[in-house]
């Protein structure tokens, strides 16, 4: 369960992390603009991500969704439901090509390539990865987020260790960058707000395809934290660069570059990696929304969607950054607060739910492991609990069946089963 819960984790990283904060692009127009009370926001931010990691992946797990929209018309009124679909698709259409701009321009910057190979090359990625499986799929968003992190903590090392700053200037020239809101208020809400509602989508997914709700409660935090230093360290770090970065079009690789041309080389390669993510991940989640489990469909959309992106790319990945992303930052507020409403609403019933699918899992051990006595009893108990699951009941027997099958009777403990009373009545798990 360990590996999974990580593997969670780091795909959700994955989607989230993108071209902005690992290319630093986001950070120094929403947060550095303002100096250092910009720093002070990035640790705000990162609040939310803890928070809302945790809230978004188990409300996928408890709705064992395969899109948003299976959430989304069982947590809110049929015309917000539909203005947040509406939004949802919209966004991830457009972070994903903002993403492919990204690509055009990092390969541009450190190697001097014409803009159209980088988004070329992760257009044609996005589509390819898209006909592997899911499994593979999530190991492929998360494999380079520990990279990331190890650079991006050597780069602030580098930037401190043994150095001193003169923050008043570097405070003075941070303030000459445009903003694209007026206040660092707003600039945390909207920011995390488009965060967001660019990683809801296959966040969701990412939740349904987890059977145990601890694990994916544990995922959602894991992920959250990790963000959370990520972007920290990314900020404190682009701000002792500021009069060098300013004008770059991927800040955090201008830092890398004066460091070491191989440095900047490896950078680079995974700044592309963590841009491919999110935009696979915003492809693979717009197309999964009219698609549905129908995987040709959803392969034919996304191929699509994927060389219409392809075309938009072209507007350049600053001026997307400074134009579209506080609109849809906007836009996700009323994500965020459905989001809360329906943690607050539902959080005793994911309890619930969670000790459900615990107990169904420990009878279908005893059903699947020869050593163990499966009686008429247990049977019956198992079909009660599907019953009472939030999950339609067949799906959530076979779910269970399929993932002890998968992990094996030998890494799952079983325990005496509960009565349904006593499951319905103890909401301490």
């Amino acid at each position: 369960m360990t590996k999974k819960y990580i593997s969670i984790a780091m795909a959700y990283v994955g989607v989230v992390i993108g071209a902005g904060l690992s290319s630093g692009q986001d950070i120094l127009q929403y947060f550095l603009s303002y100096g250092i009370s910009g720093i002070i926001g990035v640790l705000g931010l990162s609040l939310l991500h803890i928070i809302f990691g945790k809230i978004i992946i188990t409300i996928g797990c408890y709705f064992q969704s395969s899109n948003h929209q299976e959430v989304l018309e069982k947590i809110t009124h049929p015309v917000i439901n539909r203005l947040i679909d509406i939004s949802l698709i919209i966004s991830s259409f457009i972070v994903g090509f903002v993403m492919f701009a990204g690509a055009g321009a990092n390969l541009s910057q450190q190697f001097s390539l014409p803009f159209w190979v980088g988004t070329l090359s992760c257009a044609l990625l996005t589509i390819i990865v898209a006909f592997m499986d899911f499994k593979k799929i999530t190991k492929v968003l998360g494999i380079f987020t520990p990279v990331i992190i190890i650079m991006i903590l050597a780069i602030c090392a580098y930037t401190f260790i043994g150095k001193s700053y003169d923050y008043v200037a570097l405070d003075r020239v941070a303030q000459t960058i445009k903003s694209p809101l007026p206040n660092i208020t707003l600039a945390v809400i909207n920011y995390y707000s488009l965060c967001a509602i660019s990683a809801v989508s296959m966040a969701f997914v990412l939740g349904g395809s987890v059977v145990r709700i601890g694990v994916a409660e544990k995922g959602g935090l894991l992920g959250g934290t990790i963000i959370s230093f990520i972007i920290t360290c990314a900020t404190v770090t682009l701000y002792a660069n500021i009069d060098s970065v300013k004008d770059a079009d991927i800040p955090m690789l201008q830092i890398v570059k004066n460091i070491s041309p191989i440095f900047a080389f490896i950078y680079s390669l995974t700044i592309f990696a963590l841009i491919f993510n999110t935009a696979f991940s915003l492809f693979y989640a717009f197309a999964k929304r009219f698609a549905g489990r129908d995987k040709k469909k959803l392969r034919k959309i996304l191929c699509i969607s994927v060389s219409i992106g392809f075309v938009l790319s072209f507007c350049g990945f600053k001026n997307l950054v400074t134009f579209m992303y506080p609109i849809l930052g906007y836009i996700g507020m009323l994500l965020l607060a459905v989001l809360l409403l329906t943690w607050i609403k539902e959080k005793k019933n994911i309890l619930t739910e969670k000790r459900i699918r615990k107990k169904m899992i420990n009878l279908a051990v005893k059903k699947y492991d020869e050593d163990l006595d499966y009686t008429k009893k247990d049977r019956e108990l198992f079909h009660s609990l599907g019953e009472k699951s939030v999950v339609d009941t067949e799906e959530i027997k076979s779910e269970i069946k399929s993932f002890v099958k998968e992990t094996g009777t030998e890494n799952l403990k079983p325990a005496e089963p509960e009565s349904l009373n006593q499951i319905k009545d103890k909401n301490e798990y």
